[in-house]
């Protein structure tokens, strides 16, 4: 017989250990799922993990990685600042739509005009939009004691509904035909996130996403307000005890976690979707939450996370084209890599022994 035993103090083993094994077990699952329709399993994994990376289209595709890694290691990092202090931001994808939204509005406002303050206006726009729409849940946990897990993923179903009547209503292209999308903003150069490195497919979001990595280590491990998040999240109680306002902490992370998301999605926008329609989303802001847990919540290992959640994007996309893989594996293949990391992860407190049964 089995039983869980609770270990006195977390192993570090495990601790590091849990995403390579979790990578592991996804794989070999992974691989046994392909099998049954009748996919070679060793192909679909090497074209997933290993062509985008030293395949015959390397060179063009590990820029690709970068630019799909970028919205997904903001957007961890910001859920990771709330998850260590104990504050479960859920709706992500809702902060990264009304964060695009708003940093649309603000340069199709202003078409066709021409100037250098633009883009900035649209940056600051973006992430004040995935802010706003983080303080719907913090104000309400902190005034009225809701969930913020449940107010926070309600919210992405409205700002969905937000982004349908932005795509056929108040953004909608005036010389688009009919057609539901807002301008293209490839074709408005004041308002555009190009390519820093031509070829390469690397933005100002890519760029942005690894400085905030850098901000985000030394914010948790020098500053006192890191101290706070990491205490908050660890001993609550203890937290109180130091002095730390509970409120105002749901309100700062909250607000970091939506300004973030945010910012994701007005890079997203204006660089590689290039407009706003209907289907702009694409899930980044739940697959963060699995980057966020597989990097341990640190913002070093949020940025190996994302890369290593990209390659399952660029690599899927490369599989559904070349070996007929319905994209929506993709998406199962991903939710089993959650799956096993939060399986996985309960042998870190936990080790299992053996026991005789008796009555």
């Amino acid at each position: 017989m089995l039983r869980l035993e609770k270990r006195p103090n977390p192993s570090k083993l495990w601790l590091y250990g849990t995403p390579v094994m979790a990578v592991i077990l996804t794989m070999i699952v992974g691989g046994m799922l392909f099998a049954t329709m009748g996919k070679d399993p060793f192909e679909v994994i090497r074209t997933i993990f290993w062509d985008p990376l030293f395949g015959e289209f390397a060179f063009y595709l590990r820029g690709q990685l970068l630019v799909k890694a970028g919205p997904l290691i903001l957007i961890a990092i910001g859920l990771a600042l709330g998850f260590r202090a104990g504050i479960w931001n859920i709706g992500a994808e809702g902060q990264y739509i009304m964060g695009a939204i708003c940093g649309a509005a603000v340069g199709l406002a202003v078409y066709p005009t021409e100037s250098r303050w633009i883009y900035p206006a649209m940056v600051i726009a973006g992430a004040f939009g995935g802010w706003a729409w983080a303080m719907i849940p913090a104000i309400l946990k902190t005034r009225f004691h809701t969930n913020e897990i449940l107010v926070s993923l309600m919210l992405v179903y409205v700002a969905q509904t937000i982004l349908a009547k932005a795509s056929t209503g108040f953004l909608k292209n005036p010389e688009g035909m009919g057609f539901p999308g807002s301008r293209n903003f490839s074709s408005y150069p004041a308002a555009a996130n190009p390519e820093l490195i031509a070829g390469s497919g690397i933005h100002w979001g890519v760029v942005t996403a690894l400085a905030v990595a850098g901000v985000a280590w030394v914010l948790l491990s020098r500053h006192i307000i890191g101290f706070q998040i990491r205490l908050s999240g660890q001993a609550p109680r203890a937290a109180r005890f130091h002095g730390v306002n509970p409120s105002k902490l749901v309100v700062l992370c909250m607000g970091l976690s939506g300004a973030l998301a945010g910012l994701a999605g007005l890079f997203e926008v204006t660089g590689p979707a290039g407009q706003i329609t209907i289907d702009f989303n694409v899930g980044y802001g739940f697959t963060a939450i699995i980057v966020a847990f597989l990097g341990r919540l640190n913002p070093i290992g949020i940025v190996f996370a994302g890369v290593l959640m990209a390659l399952t994007y660029v690599g899927g996309e490369m599989a559904s084209t070349n070996l007929g893989l319905p994209s929506a594996t993709i998406q199962v293949f991903q939710g089993m890599l959650l799956f096993f990391l939060l399986g996985v992860d309960v042998l870190t407190n936990y080790r299992i022994r053996t026991f005789m049964g008796g009555k």
